[in-house]
């Protein structure tokens, strides 16, 4: 037990990285501090551009298939259920709540969760990206496109499951995560207040966090 543990800690570490942090840091900027003062890919994409925004991203995703697909192996656990699904959550939890930033300040899961599910269940997880793209393109609201593909993925693993298995009700925890991290958004969504991608600050209420 004490490797498994380990595993823990160490999936909790990866998913800890502050990649957003370090890329502002980079580039001269306190992300905390600009923007919508989260240290996801959007804030990234909005303050420095898309290209910093989709390394963000990837990065981000890998924090969270890395822990799922390499950490069973190592302490020769099977992946999947239960151990891939554990590291995957701890993973989750450091983007969220990252040690480096004494547990303040991360992003609100989205990306990393997405890495998660890519590696626990490729199709399905690309649905709930492809249910992403689409939703942003439509309304180029990406907090709207986020919960969505939230919703999508407990569907699209019940249908490819064809039963309700530990991953789907993994998933709905997942999701019901993403609305918490999101309740914010979902209040000026319902205000009409929401950031669009693509619009600048000054042309929608200061302070809309995403």
């Amino acid at each position: 037990m004490i490797a498994q543990a380990a595993a823990l800690i160490v999936a909790y570490v990866i998913g800890s990285f502050p990649t957003a942090y370090l890329v502002g840091k980079a580039n001269g900027v306190d992300l905390r501090t600009v923007g919508s003062g989260n240290l996801g890919a959007t804030n990234v994409f909005r303050t420095l551009g898309w290209t910093w925004g989709l390394l963000v991203y990837v990065v981000d995703g890998l924090k969270g298939a890395l822990p799922v697909m390499w950490l069973p192996g190592v302490i020769g656990l099977a992946t999947g259920w239960p151990w891939g699904v554990a590291f995957g959550l701890l993973a989750i939890l450091g983007h969220v709540r990252p040690v480096f930033l004494l547990g303040q300040g991360g992003g609100k899961g989205v990306a990393t969760a997405s890495g998660v599910f890519i590696a626990l269940a490729p199709i399905p997880a690309l649905c709930a990206i492809v249910s992403f793209v689409i939703v942003v393109a439509m309304t180029r609201y990406v907090s709207l496109g986020s919960l969505v593909g939230a919703v999508v993925l407990p569907v699209a693993l019940l249908v490819q499951a064809g039963e309700i298995t530990p991953l789907v009700l993994v998933s709905v925890v997942v999701g019901t995560f993403v609305f918490w991290t999101h309740r914010e958004n979902i209040g000026r969504l319902r205000r009409g207040e929401e950031r669009r991608v693509g619009r600048s600050a000054s042309s929608t209420a200061a302070g809309g966090r995403s």
